[in-house]
């Protein structure tokens, strides 16, 4: 079975250790699994939210395309892409912000701390928020659906932002897809030991803390970056704590299993810090020095990346551009011509149709429920741990699964493959209970494309 992979990286700055440890590597090396069809992006939509410097979001556009190639990336391989040469994203955008509750933005993390930050301040909580900042989840959600990724390896602090874009992902499927799921629900995927790098003071790394190390700064000045790394007072000799040490979190995130346990043993023993920062920088040194190289030979040749991002660009819209027509046609911004031709038609075949419905449950668990053209319901399935599980069983009986409809008195459930799935209603009489059952059978019915 192939998953489908997709990520992307803000362009804002150049690209340092936590960014590559926490996002590219493991992008890239999911990318390279078997089985895998992979999406990764410049989100140079995203970074208008959070930078007004035209030439800084073009520099990093660059920087940031050189990184992902020379770390391995194989445009050949995958769909390579600038978010801002796909048009058919922004329109996606609005159709899910249509649908997208306010509600849902409010826990928006980002929001939240920027209303935050205002009324600690003393200011409006809206002092300074912008649409794009308040909207940044729909966009993410349109990166996402546009492509119905499975997978979104992702920093930790950005798992909310994928499981906003399941929530209107099913939304819209719940408003239009009548029967047909057009999003898949994506899960978030990251790496548990170097989700989020420390940076040179022990906070996150990241640009906004001016606390990184650049990823393919010159080894002299990666050098000097590792020797700034805060750690505390303990002479050589002296054992050191590696559980709290922040130098040795960055090692640990770069080297095999067996040479993080003798490191660790050794600054036990008693490793002085400076050797330490010194096994940091060889280690780093040793994993990057031949990428840097070829890094900088992208960056020399900006024409070429423009050639290699604007092949992928035309790869991702021959999937962006139909799919983006079935979901106007699904929201009704269809052609006079083919409206005026087929409403009749279609209004004939609706009034034959049941349709499966998913939903949320205020709980969290994820349910769907089947309804008879007339709206009446025949099913509701039990509570799913989540909504992939249950998209997969409302998909199966709409393949005509070996489903079992059991009665039992004046309703009856539904079975499949030896386990209870959903159940009917209570009907008054057995006159409604068969009408029921009648109209149940017919809608598992395998549907002829």
């Amino acid at each position: 079975m192939t998953t489908r992979i997709l990520t992307g990286i803000t362009t804002t700055g150049t690209p340092h250790l936590g960014n590559y440890a926490g996002a590219i590597r493991p992008a890239i090396l999911a990318s390279q699994q078997p089985g895998a069809d992979s999406f990764y992006f410049l989100a140079d939509y995203h970074a208008l939210i959070k930078c007004d410097d035209p030439l800084r979001i073009q520099r990093s556009r660059l920087e940031i395309a050189a990184t992902w190639l020379a770390g391995g990336l194989d445009p050949d391989k995958v769909t390579f892409y600038r978010q801002s040469d796909i048009p058919e994203i922004p329109e996606l955008t609005w159709l899910l912000t249509c649908v997208a509750g306010k509600g849902l933005l409010n826990r928006a993390h980002a929001y939240k701390a920027s209303v935050d930050k205002n009324l600690e301040n003393g200011e409006d909580p809206d002092a300074g928020v912008t649409m794009g900042l308040f909207s940044y989840p729909v966009l993410m959600a349109a990166d996402i659906l546009m492509f119905n990724a499975h997978k979104v390896p992702v920093g930790r602090d950005q798992i909310q932002h994928v499981e906003m874009a399941r929530d209107i992902g099913q939304r819209f499927n719940h408003l239009f897809g009548q029967g047909k799921e057009f999003f898949a629900l994506p899960e978030a995927v990251i790496e548990e030991s170097v989700a989020t790098l420390p940076g040179l003071d022990g906070r996150k790394m990241s640009k906004s803390y001016d606390n990184t190390i650049p990823l393919f700064s010159s080894a002299k000045d990666m050098k000097d970056a590792i020797s700034r790394i805060v750690t505390d007072s303990r002479a050589p000799g002296e054992a050191k704590d590696p559980d709290n040490s922040h130098l040795f979190t960055l090692f640990q995130a770069f080297s095999t299993q067996a040479q993080s346990a003798e490191f660790r043993e050794e600054l036990l023993q008693g490793l002085g810090w400076g050797e330490a920062k010194q096994r940091l920088f060889q280690l780093l040194d040793g994993q990057l020095a031949a990428p840097r190289e070829h890094y900088h030979q992208l960056i020399a040749r900006p024409a070429d990346l423009e050639d290699i991002l604007l092949a992928g660009a035309t790869k991702a819209r021959k999937i962006a551009t139909p799919f983006l027509e079935q979901l106007r046609e699904a929201v009704g911004l269809r052609s006079f011509r083919t409206s005026v031709q087929s409403t009749g038609e279609v209004k004939k075949k609706a009034a034959k149709s049941a349709r499966f419905v998913s939903f949320r449950d205020d709980d969290g668990s994820f349910r769907f429920r089947l309804l008879a053209a007339d709206g009446e319901q025949l099913l509701l399935s039990r509570s799913f741990a989540d909504g992939k599980t249950a998209g997969a069983v409302s998909k199966q009986l709409q393949q005509g699964g070996d489903a079992d409809v059991r009665v039992d008195g004046l309703s009856f459930s539904l079975w499949l493959e030896g386990e209870q799935v959903a159940d009917g209603p209570q009907f008054a009489d057995a006159t409604g209970r068969d009408a029921a059952l009648v109209s149940l059978r017919a809608a598992l019915q395998p549907q002829a494309d």
